[in-house]
């Protein structure tokens, strides 16, 4: 497999018009771009998608079928959010309830958390557990922006150090894009509410 075959998409789970979210995604994408990959950066302000309803059919709900569409014709997921109360947006989690095996069985995601206080280690936590319980392949380096309002200057990142740590998550997700995929895990077998979605 060329890298060049390689197609990476991130979600950025983030609504502000200035998002450090959103900035922080794009410059692991930009990596992920170096590394010789086609990357699209997935911003929830542009789907429509309603507060998840098992009830009604995601074709029937706004944008929630192109978005499951342009995960699961991506080989690699960045999932990249902000800290809310501890764990990761509620955009974000709408998103993914719209998503289920068929857009992460076997792929490779890399997490991404911003934070305006200290380290977001639960936040990063919270998704490696949501993505276990979808049998995808969390890449073992995750990045972490905290204290974000001082984390970016001039429209880029103010530490290097920062910067080449969400680099350095880009090119993993095309690194390990195909990665031979792990036995299913024991989570995803009592997850039935993402089957048939």
């Amino acid at each position: 497999m060329s890298e060049s075959e390689v197609r990476v998409v991130a979600i950025v789970g983030s609504l502000r018009e200035q998002s450090y979210t959103r900035r922080a995604a794009a410059h692991a994408l930009e990596a992920a771009t170096d590394a010789g990959a086609e990357t699209e950066l997935l911003d929830l302000r542009s789907f429509d998608l309603p507060t998840f309803d098992a009830d009604v059919d995601r074709e029937s709900a706004g944008d929630a079928e192109a978005l499951a569409a342009a995960v699961r014709d991506a080989d690699a997921v960045v999932l990249a959010t902000p800290v809310y109360h501890g764990s990761y947006s509620s955009p974000l989690k709408t998103a993914l309830d719209y998503c289920g095996f068929e857009e992460f069985e076997d792929k490779t995601v890399g997490l991404l958390a911003v934070s305006g206080g200290a380290f977001p280690i639960t936040a990063l936590d919270h998704l490696r557990s949501v993505c276990r319980a979808l049998n995808a392949w969390v890449l073992p380096h995750e990045a972490a922006v905290p204290r974000s309002s001082a984390a970016f200057e001039d429209g880029g990142f103010a530490d290097g150090d920062t910067a080449e740590r969400v680099a350095t998550l880009g090119r993993r997700t095309v690194q390990y894009a195909r990665i031979e995929p792990d036995p299913d895990s024991f989570e995803s077998g009592q997850n039935v509410g993402a089957r048939g979605k």
